[in-house]
């Protein structure tokens, strides 16, 4: 079955719904094994449920789009400080900075997808990619209205069920189970809300559980309605490289590729006990069950998360001392993660928090309250340092994280451009 983009039946088919098949015994040609496909719970027991993951499409910057409707189709880069902000010419006219004339420490907060075909993506360090990039435009965060285009897709979302979990500034689950309708009919008729309320597209997957619905809101982007059934695990997500999978960062990707474990399927194929072996026993049994595609996680209506934290753990260990520099930068990217994590998902935290592990394994943490909440990374940066400086720094460091609790939300925020400040990794005065 095929999903129009726009819902009227004469357009052009968009967004697939993938055919369901019964499943069977499939052989595993990378793997060499047998695999048997999972099967759906019987229905006399419960009836399936219907998950929804609604994401934004490139959210701040169609937002800014809005604004400046004629950067429209070029690349657009998110994340410059006031100067940035546009030039009204007399004529009318206004004159863009362009992202080579950046100068700075900064990173990118969000780009358009013209601007995601040279490489450059959030988080990205500013000046590299001014490198890939030179001729995109460059324009300030403005993170009140983006907060406002959230209350306004958000509350368009409502109209239909209150069985909302908000996971951020630009992206919530819904749990449709009880609506009436067709699944491909519910999701067409919530984007049409969002974008008759906003002006903006949203990609929308259905699926049996949240962690399906999450990895298949991006498989049609943008502006795309996907939905997925158990029947698709084969042809849809065993496909997919294992660092789609929300759960599975930069370092357990690189231990399952070295394992030759590359792709869901290639989890769904491999030796329990292998896995078990190198990466324990809890989150080998977790890969075990995302990659059949089992979830049970609810949708949350209510939730405020407790913390916000960033770490890293180094591929050698580093003496506080003679490798400073590349402490301090990684300690600052941290910093600017942990800011960046905060407010797209519209929080402020009181209390900055660290934590350390040396190279005998002992762990080491660290907290201050601040007198006011914040996002703002410089801060984080600044309160991180402190609670460093109540740390004896005498042996080699392997890991470090940035931890952000008591959170809330904001009355307003502004963004402030990180900044690298020196780390004083070498207190001990050797």
């Amino acid at each position: 079955m095929t999903v129009p983009r726009n819902g009227r039946r004469e357009s052009p088919p968009h967004v697939s719904r993938v055919r369901s098949r019964p499943f069977c015994r499939a052989r595993a040609a990378s793997r060499g094994g047998t695999l048997i496909y999972p099967m759906d719970a019987p229905s006399s027991l419960h009836a399936p449920r219907r998950i929804a993951h609604l994401d934004m499409d490139a959210f701040f910057a169609s937002v800014e789009l809005l604004r400046y409707p004629e950067l429209r189709g070029m690349p657009v880069v998110v994340g410059g400080g006031r100067d940035a902000i546009p030039e009204t010419l007399p004529d009318g006219t206004r004159r863009f900075r362009r992202l080579r004339d950046y100068a700075g420490r900064g990173v990118v907060t969000t780009s358009t997808y013209e601007a995601r075909k040279f490489g450059v993506f959030s988080a990205m360090g500013m000046m590299k990619a001014a490198q890939l990039a030179p001729d995109a435009i460059l324009l300030p965060t403005d993170f009140e209205s983006y907060r406002h285009y959230s209350r306004l897709f958000k509350a368009a979302v409502a109209g239909f069920t209150t069985q909302i979990e908000n996971r951020g500034i630009d992206e919530i689950y819904i749990d449709v189970s009880d609506l009436a309708g067709e699944s491909a009919e519910i999701g067409q008729k919530m984007k049409d809300a969002v974008r008759d309320a906003t002006g903006l597209t949203c990609s929308i997957c259905i699926a049996p559980n949240k962690l399906l619905a999450k990895i298949g809101s991006e498989l049609d982007k943008p502006d795309g309605l996907t939905i997925l059934t158990m029947n698709d695990l084969p042809t849809r997500i065993w496909p997919l490289a294992a660092r789609k999978v929300n759960g599975i960062g930069p370092k357990a990707n690189e231990k399952l590729a070295a394992l030759g474990i590359v792709t869901v399927g290639d989890i769904a194929a491999a030796d329990p006990g292998l896995l078990q072996t190198h990466f324990g026993h809890t989150y080998a049994a977790w890969l075990a069950r995302i990659a059949q595609g089992q979830d049970e996680r609810p949708v949350v209506v209510s939730s405020t998360p407790k913390s916000m934290s960033r770490e890293t753990t180094f591929a050698r260990d580093f003496h506080p001392k003679h490798d400073r520099a590349t402490l301090s930068a990684e300690f600052t990217g941290l910093c600017t993660r942990v800011a960046e994590d905060l407010q797209r998902k519209g929080y402020v935290g009181r209390t900055v928090g660290i934590k350390l592990r040396f190279d005998d394994f002992r762990t080491v943490t660290r907290d201050l309250t601040m007198p006011v909440a914040t996002a703002d990374p410089a801060e984080i940066r600044r309160a991180a340092t402190e609670c460093l400086k109540r740390i004896v720094l005498d042996r080699r460091i392997r890991l470090l994280g940035v931890r952000v609790s008591a959170l809330g939300r904001p009355d307003e925020s502004g963004f402030i451009e990180p900044v690298q400040v020196e780390l004083p990794f070498d207190l001990s005065g050797e």
